[in-house]
Formats: C-alpha cells, sequence, structure tokens
C-alpha cells in the first residue's frame, strides 16, 4: 500500500523534507494535493484535519497516511518511517539522535519562514517589509552561522567520519540538510556565496547527495517542484545581504 502524503500544492515547503526521503528510497506513495484528477486533492487533505471521525487529526501539512495511521509533523514523519525505508541509523541511540538533529532543522526552518513573515503569517509580505529586513539582517549575520556552524561541527565530529552527519550511513537527516543548502542558496544566495567556504564539509554532503542516482533522478523530473515566493525559503533581493 503507497504512503499518502499530504501538503500544499504548489510549493516545496516543509514537504520537500519527506519528499526527499521517499524518492531516495523509492517508496510508493500518492502526493494526494497533486491528485486532483482521482477526485483527491487539497479539499481531501482539509477534509481530514477538519474530521470529525478521526480521533487524532492533524494540526497541519505535512502529514503522512500509512493505511489508517496517520503521522504529522516532519520529524515526527521521518522518525516514523526512516528505519522502514532503511534510512535511519539502525543503533536505537543513534536514531534518537538523528532526531534531534531534525529537530534542529525544524528550528531553522521556522527561523527562515520569519525571515519575510516576521510579524504574522495572515499579513503579506508586503506588510512587513521593514520589519522583514531588520529580521533577515540578524538571521543572515547571526543565524546561519549559529545553525550551519553546528551542522559542519556536528559532521566534523562524526566518530564514522564525516561524509554523513550520524553513523556510517545515509540518513534522512543528510537528504534535509541538502534541502537547507538548496533552500538558503535560493533564498539568501549574496549570502551563501559569501560564506562558501566556512561550511567545507557540509557542502560536499551536500553535493554528495545531489549526485545519487535516486535523488539526482527526483531533481531532473516534474515531480521536484521549483523554489517560488510561496514557499518557506523565498527569494526577496532586498532581504540578501553578503553579510
Amino acid at each position: 500500500m503507497a504512503y499518502e502524503l499530504y501538503y500544499w500544492n504548489g510549493i516545496l515547503g516543509r514537504g520537500e523534507f519527506v519528499r526527499l526521503a521517499l524518492e531516495e528510497a523509492q517508496a510508493e506513495y500518492v502526493d494526494v494535493a497533486r491528485q486532483s484528477g482521482r477526485g483527491m486533492g487539497t479539499a481531501a487533505m482539509l477534509e481530514l484535519m477538519n474530521s470529525k471521525r478521526e480521533p487524532y487529526i492533524p494540526f497541519a501539512p505535512p502529514f503522512l497516511k500509512d493505511g489508517e495511521f496517520i503521522v504529522s509533523h516532519v520529524a515526527n514523519i521521518l522518525f516514523y518511517f526512516g528505519p522502514k525505508l532503511g534510512l535511519s541509523p539502525k543503533d536505537e541511540k543513534l536514531r534518537f539522535i538523528a532526531n534531534g538533529l531534525q529537530l534542529t532543522i525544524t528550528d531553522l526552518v521556522a527561523e527562515v519562514h520569519d525571515t519575510h513573515h516576521p510579524i504574522a503569517t495572515s499579513l503579506y509580505y508586503e506588510e512587513q517589509k521593514q520589519e522583514a529586513k531588520a529580521r533577515s539582517a540578524s538571521f543572515i549575520s547571526e543565524r546561519i552561522p549559529k545553525f550551519l556552524g553546528y551542522f559542519e561541527q556536528v559532521l566534523q565530529q562524526n566518530p564514522w567520519g564525516p561524509r554523513h552527519i550520524v553513523g556510517d550511513a545515509l540518513s534522512y537527516v543528510d537528504l534535509s540538510l541538502y534541502q537547507v543548502v538548496e533552500g538558503l542558496r535560493y533564498a539568501f544566495p549574496k549570502a551563501m556565496k559569501a560564506r562558501a567556504t566556512d561550511y567545507p564539509g557540509l557542502i560536499a554532503l551536500h553535493d554528495a547527495v545531489a549526485r545519487r542516482p535516486n535523488i539526482a533522478a527526483y531533481l531532473q523530473s516534474d515531480r521536484r517542484l521549483a523554489f517560488n515566493e510561496d514557499g518557506i525559503f523565498r527569494h526577496y533581493p532586498e532581504l540578501d545581504l553578503a553579510r
């Protein structure tokens, strides 16, 4: 039975962290909001979120349906199916380490979102541009080096070597770090170019993930959406600073 992934249509967003794992593992899945031709789509997603029959409805997408079981939140989804897809360390303690790293990525993604919506999600970007400029300047100068410096340190200190962030094999965290670097390069190209040599291990990991056959095929397919200004990672030139 195919997994059912529920996320907003037309954007990479948080759903992409789940898609990358499914694509790498060649798992059978349905991207539900993109299946309007099958009578599903966004309406089906919203119906599930507002269901009176499901005892534990998800608060927001992405969420994954495995048969009748629904799992919400990116890190929780990856923690659930990581072992099933062979993308999680076999050692139980390392699985929790991987989950902690993924939760740190969750924190980073939330801060990326707040660079363009620092006041309220109910307001358009154009209604909070000045505040977004201030928030982005702080994010670029303080938070990018804080987060990427942390991941670089963990990568370099991995007892099994810096090819992977945790353990001795590819995990869903490696795939997620690929998407983090891609997203930051799209949103803040000047800032990321200025720091190009600061995180050699992280950049090498990003490049290695991009070369993996299943990921490379996915990136070249029409299943991989383009970054745009409706997702988490948005490029507004006025927010991008070299440092």
